[in-house]
């Protein structure tokens, strides 16, 4: 790798993030004034010239694949200690680069249309701007990230998203219930972030005092020697930053965040699962593959962690009614088989799964979005509506309300039904090749894992296969639905181009052309290299067609009778209970961690804060006040009183001049 800011095309690398930053600041001061239309125009054309030019550095790539460093400025500069402001650009970095501008201005062209009538439905019009200026600024913190040359500037753009994904989920603030609901989830989200934040703020302080250098390229051309010396280093390096993958990419035990994150509007929704920040915890592992490499049981650790993660998201799917919840854990399971690849050392098919994902879930969250309007639209216009069963107000999210839509919103179920087959893995959809490469992997590495791994693909046919009986199929089960219609053109063309990419994304890594793994090769040198496997696919389609027909048997040869009539509460009983309640692992984190740590600071405030902190602080004024009423009794104001004690001071300081 070397430095080179001399090619026109590769010294323009600044602006992927420059883009976005102009489009806030644009928005932030003239937003108001503009309207709704320039706002969204402005800031979907700053995410647009991100992703042109991010597509002008891949073919500037194509030609020379060489990684480059373009140094922007001086950042910080202590004794021997620099750190440059440098973006890479790199195939790894390049291919992050399309993903998040690409899917982020279809999602933000998206986002145009669908927060005109959000920001009315929620009762305050002039919050429009506002969204557009975080939604840049989440695009902007993601490019920081993946363009980073060095641990720190990628640390930067790790707490940018974070800090994002706050403003977002929580930009309803004062919605949900009690009026405190979003805000709750937006900081459990910062939260528990923070928590996986400290683990990789640990790792880079042991990289800085083992290294004492936080660039990529130094690192990772010493760490041989390291782990050769002192290989507990790496070791804990690695562990540490998988803690952040944790929390970033919502993995056991750090995933919790990641379903409260549906407090957000729909578009928030999209742009956290599918382009921005649940990948930084893949791509972190991607990009630290040196490190990972020198470290067997980090890597072991990882591949469980995914794989376990991935099972178990797939099971709490199963038994949620929230649209948007069943695709939160489908994603949180997704990413399960991000992270086992990574950590099973297929780094390509790892990302090949990233990209694919990006096109058919976002697909889907906007989808999502459509069926909401959708049944927002019914239940304004409906006939007693909101007085449907039993005088209560219809959820929009709730599928049990749903029912027959493929009908009334015919576009949004054809686009629904490609991400929906893409996602459970059927051919020739693009989720049915990225997951493939991930079994094979597995296959090779363990065959535990690989068993962990198809049933869990089982279960995003059978949960997917549900919600697409249970929202579009059979009667409609409330006045909403019989109302329904189809959201406009502003909304659906993005999910159409999204459904394209879902249905053509599996050509990516198609053996016999050039392939995202020729393409990453550059940079993942040390990927294992798995391709198409006819045995494995065969084995993987025939379990996604079996799920699909159980999900068909249970939901879809007979029609759900009612709002409460799922099939699945009187065959599983308790245990649809358990998926449904999540298996209570919110509430068993309340208790051990949330409670204890309430009562502790209860008992703090109560008694150091109270008796001691206040105490001494107390203490203080008092003194200072005792102290002030004796010297205010010799300040008496008479000149012959000064004088007599200036006397006295005179005399006492002569006798000590004599004793001496």
């Amino acid at each position: 790798m070397h430095e080179l800011t001399t090619n026109p095309i590769i010294s323009l690398v600044p602006w992927v993030v420059f883009f976005p930053v102009i489009g806030l600041l644009l928005n932030l001061l003239f937003g108001r004034r503009w309207g709704e239309k320039a706002t969204g125009m402005v800031a979907s054309l700053a995410a647009a010239a991100s992703f042109a030019l991010s597509a002008a550095l891949a073919v500037q790539l194509a030609r020379a694949p060489e990684a480059v460093t373009v140094h922007l400025l001086d950042w910080i500069t202590v004794g021997d200690f620099q750190v440059g402001w440098n973006f890479r650009v790199d195939t790894l970095a390049v291919t992050m680069m399309l993903v998040v501008s690409g899917v982020g201005t279809l999602i933000h062209i998206y986002a145009v249309g669908y927060m005109h009538s959000d920001v009315r439905h929620n009762g305050d019009p002039g919050r429009y701007p506002r969204f557009f200026v975080f939604f840049n600024l989440f695009i902007a913190a993601m490019l920081v990230l993946v363009t980073a040359d060095n641990y720190l500037m990628l640390f930067v753009g790790w707490e940018g998203v974070g800090l994002c994904s706050y403003l977002l989920i929580g930009f309803w603030f004062e919605k949900g219930a009690e009026g405190i609901a979003n805000a709750r989830a937006a900081k459990k989200a910062f939260i528990v972030n923070r928590i996986g934040d400290f683990g990789l703020l640990v790792a880079l302080f042991l990289l800085f005092w083992n290294f004492g250098t936080l660039d990529f390229k130094t690192i990772f051309e010493q760490a041989p020697a390291l782990a050769a010396a002192t290989p507990w280093v790496l070791t804990a390096v690695t562990l540490l930053m998988l803690l952040g993958v944790t929390g970033k990419s919502a993995q056991l035990p750090l995933y919790v965040w990641l379903p409260d994150a549906m407090a957000g509007p729909t578009p928030v929704s999209a742009l956290i699962h599918a382009a921005t920040m649940v990948t930084a915890g893949v791509y972190l592992v991607a990009r630290s593959s040196p490190l990972y490499l020198e470290v067997p049981a980090a890597q072991l650790a990882v591949m469980w962690v995914g794989a376990l993660t991935a099972f178990f998201a797939a099971t709490i799917a199963v038994g949620q009614y929230d649209i948007k919840r069943v695709l939160a854990y489908s994603t949180i399971s997704q990413l399960g088989f991000m992270v086992a690849a990574v950590g099973m050392g297929a780094f390509v098919a790892g990302m090949f799964h990233l990209v694919t994902h990006a096109f058919f879930k976002a697909l889907l969250f906007l989808a999502a979005g459509s069926v909401i309007l959708g049944m927002e639209h019914g239940h304004e216009h409906g006939h007693h509506s909101a007085s449907a069963h039993g005088g209560e107000a219809v959820d929009p999210q709730d599928m049990r309300f749903m029912g027959g839509l493929q009908g009334r919103m015919k576009l949004t179920f054809w686009v629904y039904l490609i991400g929906a087959l893409a996602l459970a893995g059927i051919a020739p959809l693009a989720g049915f090749f990225s997951k493939d490469e991930i079994l094979l992997a597995a296959l090779i590495k363990s065959p535990v894992i690989f068993v962990i791994l198809l049933l869990s693909a089982f279960l995003t046919a059978f949960y997917m296969g549900r919600q697409i009986f249970m929202v579009f199929f059979g009667k409609p089960r409330s006045e909403a639905a019989v109302h329904a219609a189809e959201s406009p053109p502003i909304i659906t063309a993005p999910l159409v181009a999204l459904a394209v990419l879902s249905l053509l994304g599996g050509g990516l890594n198609l053996p016999g052309i050039y392939t995202l793994e020729h393409w990453l090769e550059h940079t993942l040198e040390f990927s294992l290299k798995v391709s198409f496997a006819v045995p494995v696919a065969l084995v993987s389609l025939v379990l996604a067609l079996a799920g699909l027909l159980t999900a068909w048997w249970v939901y879809g040869r007979r029609v759900m009778p009612a709002v409460d009539g799922d099939p699945l509460v009187r065959s599983l009983g308790w245990l649809f209970r358990a998926l449904q309640n999540k298996w209570w692992v919110d509430e068993a984190y309340h208790v051990l961690f949330v409670s204890s740590y309430q009562r502790l600071a209860s008992f703090l405030a109560s008694s150091l804060d109270t008796n001691v902190i206040d105490g001494i602080a107390n203490g203080l004024g008092d003194v200072t006040m005792r102290v002030a009423a004796a010297f205010r009794r010799i300040e008496s104001g008479f000149v012959r009183s000064y004088a007599l004690v200036m006397l006295f001071g005179a005399v006492a300081i002569l006798a000590f001049l004599i004793w001496r």
